[in-house]
């Protein structure tokens, strides 16, 4: 695996690219997850929940993941890339320049995920990543999330 240090811009620039990396290995988002973010954030809309009242009214015909439960799985993808970023301190999450809900992830699917980066630029703290995500539901062939997500890897 090549490693890259977290100050060698260009090095780390040669790694922008419109093409994104393979797709993760899939995680499964269970109805049992959901809940447990429900009760984390205190979000318990019937939608994410109530399976009976899902098949009556919802428009997805059964309970659906919350998108910002999608969207937090991103640490946990286990990404195939042949290199890293080495030798910073810490890496801050920075925020975001987009972030996008486009389609529903129904409760009991498996997401894959994938990711390019987009920017480098030295910071006086350290060097800013910035990456595109896109979160889907295996086979759906349409993101469920869509995150550009910035990064300060610090010295």
């Amino acid at each position: 695996m090549e490693a890259i240090s977290f100050d060698n811009i260009e090095q780390l620039r040669s790694k922008i690219s419109p093409d994104f990396d393979p797709w993760s290995k899939p995680i499964e988002v269970s109805q049992e997850k959901i809940n447990r973010f429900a009760d984390v954030t205190g979000d318990h809309q019937w939608i994410h929940l109530d399976l009976e009242r899902c098949q009556r009214e919802s428009p997805f015909g059964g309970p659906v993941a919350h998108g910002f439960l999608t969207l937090s799985l991103l640490p946990a993808f286990d990404f195939e890339i042949d290199w890293k970023v080495v030798g910073y301190r810490n890496v801050i999450n920075y925020g975001a320049n987009k972030l996008r809900f486009i389609s529903p992830v129904p409760s009991g699917a498996k997401v894959e995920a994938r990711q390019r980066i987009v920017a480098v630029e030295p910071r006086p703290q350290g060097t800013q990543i910035t990456t595109e995500s896109q979160i889907q539901v295996v086979g759906s062939g349409k993101p469920a999330v869509v995150y550009e997500g910035i990064f300060v890897y610090v010295k």
